[in-house]
């Protein structure tokens, strides 16, 4: 039995779409025991995931931080981890392979880098879709793959029935028209203009409700929604992953719970300004589309309108 490290920090979206990718390395080494390296927000969810036997903190200090730098290193260091797949790809954790394996190819560390062949552009190579990579990756790496193209996230879900019967929650339409402030380039501005237009059609049918995070409880107040909250806090990840899967149909900005959604089978669609595309973000799934445009303030509540009527 050997000990296997896997790494993948974050964010959110990045979390739900390297499940799949978990899962193939731990089927791949059934006798070996899976470690996983990842940040405060996901250590105790990852506690949760049936394909990982333990998490590692990595608090991600500055690399100037030779104290921090040195107990991390001697924690992974004591665990002997005999490969070490590195999902994230970042150049941090590059950094770490240095300190590490500085010398190791990728029978040992497997990343983007030492994956990629010498007559690979790495610059090309990252135009492709994130599960495109990832599935390459991991195919170069000796495994066999069968759920990195199509990962599922509903193991990260609990049991909110509490909150739902406290909401009164049975069928409901479930919004996330929050961003980043550093990414308003992704916010739809019209989610209140389609919410009129739901409860006019639908009546009393359906719920609308959003989930804002710890810091969108505030903005949330300008959406003429139900704001889930579970005792004035904002739902944490399993909760909202339980949310997102009961709902009717879930309309998002290309955020982290757009991602989930795609990732547990959940209808809906997002909705893509010129930021990126939902091919390279890998979001579109058999039951979760995305509409794109140019801008997203040309994007009419009347045209995402029709595309609900169509889901419902």
């Amino acid at each position: 039995m050997s000990n296997i490290l896997i790494i993948k920090h974050g964010s959110l979206g990045d979390i739900a779409q390297a499940s799949g990718a978990i899962q193939d390395i731990s089927e791949n080494h059934k006798n070996d025991q899976i470690f996983l390296l990842t940040t405060k927000p996901y250590f105790d969810l990852f506690k949760k995931n049936p394909f990982i036997h333990g998490v590692i903190l990595d608090k991600r200090l500055p690399r100037y931080n030779l104290i921090y730098l040195y107990f991390l290193m001697r924690e992974l260091k004591k665990h002997n981890f005999s490969k070490v797949f590195d999902l994230q790809n970042s150049s941090r954790t590059n950094f770490y392979k240095n300190i590490l394996f500085p010398k190791a190819d990728k029978i040992v560390w497997s990343s983007s880098i030492t994956t990629l062949p010498s007559d690979r552009n790495k610059e090309e190579f990252d135009k492709t879709s994130v599960l495109e990579r990832f599935d390459y990756q991991l195919q170069e790496s000796g495994l066999n793959t069968s759920y990195t193209l199509k990962p599922d996230f509903s193991w990260a879900s609990t049991d909110i029935s509490e909150i739902k019967n406290f909401y009164k929650l049975d069928k409901y339409i479930l919004l996330f028209p929050f961003c980043s402030p550093h990414l308003t380039i992704k916010k739809w501005p019209y989610y209140n203009d389609l919410i009129k237009k739901i409860s006019n059609k639908y009546g009393n049918s359906y719920k609308i409700v959003t989930a804002p995070g710890p810091t969108e409880i505030k903005d949330a107040k300008e959406i003429n929604a139900i704001a889930l909250l579970d005792n004035g806090r904002a739902l944490d990840i399993s909760q909202l992953t339980s949310l997102i899967k009961g709902s009717s149909c879930v309309i998002a900005n290309d955020t982290g719970p757009a991602h989930i959604t795609a990732h547990t089978g959940t209808k809906g669609f997002t909705l893509f300004g010129k930021h990126t595309t939902a091919y390279k973000v890998s979001i579109e799934r058999e039951n979760f589309k995305a509409i794109e445009v140019t801008d997203l303030n040309n994007l009419s509540a009347e045209k995402v309108f029709e595309r609900l009527i169509n889901l419902l």
